[in-house]
């Protein structure tokens, strides 16, 4: 006979001894990668060895000029507004994120963001894990609010070739504007 604590027991699995909590100090912890890409700072605060292989979670600094060309993935995105607020472009569709509030962006969903008028700072969770690998392969910078650098037009055909050959390998299209 099973009654509600033995059906619950046998719903969720055991915990994992051999994991631990994670926790992110992207001011003082050496180890966490800023990475600069059109003009964002990320900061990989978790990845796929903190999460058991689940997903990724990434701070975004975003100074004014900064934003991602029209691109799609087959991984799922979402966001989560910590400052300011953020002009998004969802399938042709611009809506507006303020602070607290969030967005799923589905696999495949042809997306961007507009540029912002002042700093703002987000949150992105990319699921699965390995996505955040495309942003390790580009430009690290020193902290987390840190701008990648102004590049002259050789070094931003070079950046460009870059970008296109990691996106490639990580499953995500960089489009034309529409």
């Amino acid at each position: 006979m099973n009654d509600k604590a033995t059906l619950l027991r046998q719903a969720v699995s055991l915990d994992d001894p051999q994991r631990r909590l994670a926790r992110a100090q992207p001011e003082t912890d050496r180890d966490i990668a800023h990475i600069g890409i059109v003009g964002y700072a990320y900061t990989i605060l978790w990845t796929g060895k903190d999460t058991a292989g689940k997903f990724c979670l990434i701070d975004m600094y975003v100074p004014p000029g900064g934003g991602p060309p029209p691109h799609r993935h087959d991984f799922e995105e979402t966001f989560t507004m910590l400052e300011s607020e953020r002009e998004v472009v969802f399938r042709g569709v611009k809506g507006v994120m303020r602070a607290g509030e969030a967005v799923h962006v589905p696999a495949n969903g042809r997306t961007s963001s507009i540029i912002p008028r002042r700093d703002r700072r987000g949150a992105m969770h990319l699921r699965p894990r390995g996505s955040r690998n495309f942003l390790r392969g580009l430009v690290r910078v020193a902290t987390r609010t840190a701008a990648s650098a102004k590049l002259d037009n050789a070094a931003q055909a070079e950046f460009a070739a870059k970008a296109a050959t990691l996106a490639a390998k990580y499953r995500t299209e960089f489009l034309k504007h529409a």
